[in-house]
């Protein structure tokens, strides 16, 4: 965005500073802009992990919903983070973080595990507190699911950035 130089309507400044020549480039906004453009990609990649990490959500909470019957509440949990962080690795490597990592596929999946422990802590951490201490959450554990998914996403993504997709 440009704007007129103000001395083309008559107005003279009110400081040297702000005069300038009509061939001199016009103050922008293009800060805002330059950082815009340097951060894009790093949003970009961050929207690619949401939305993986929906994909993961939705096999987070249908292990659940499979296991609970079975192997309790928690016990589902622990099952379905494994499946979900699983399936969060392989759609990570193939499309969030395409062509970088390197080292076999196995290590790569183990570093993913192990990086992504202290979100391990914030998922199950706020999954386990909201299904043993809000009726609503037991009854409906897609609100714990969720509300862990969110609370480890962050930490999740900036891990697997530094340690798993270098």
């Amino acid at each position: 965005m440009t704007y007129p130089d103000s001395t083309t309507r008559g107005h003279q400044p009110h400081c040297a500073a702000q005069a300038h020549s009509p061939s001199a480039p016009l103050p922008t906004l293009s800060y805002p802009r330059r950082l815009w453009a340097r951060h894009t990609p790093l949003l970009q990649q961050f929207a690619r992990f949401g939305c993986v990490g929906l994909v993961g959500l939705v096999l987070d909470t249908a292990t659940v919903y499979a296991l609970r019957a079975s192997l309790g509440l928690i016990g589902a949990g622990l099952v379905a983070y494994v499946v979900a962080a699983t399936g969060n690795w392989l759609l990570n490597r193939l499309w969030t973080f395409r062509g970088q990592g390197s080292g076999p596929a196995h290590h790569q999946w183990l570093r993913f595990l192990l990086a992504n422990l202290v979100g391990l802590v914030l998922n199950r951490g706020t999954y386990a507190l909201l299904v043993l201490q809000v009726p609503l959450a037991a009854a409906q554990p897609v609100i714990a699911t969720t509300a862990g998914a969110i609370a480890g996403m962050v930490v999740n993504f900036g891990l697997s950035r530094r340690l798993v997709f270098r």
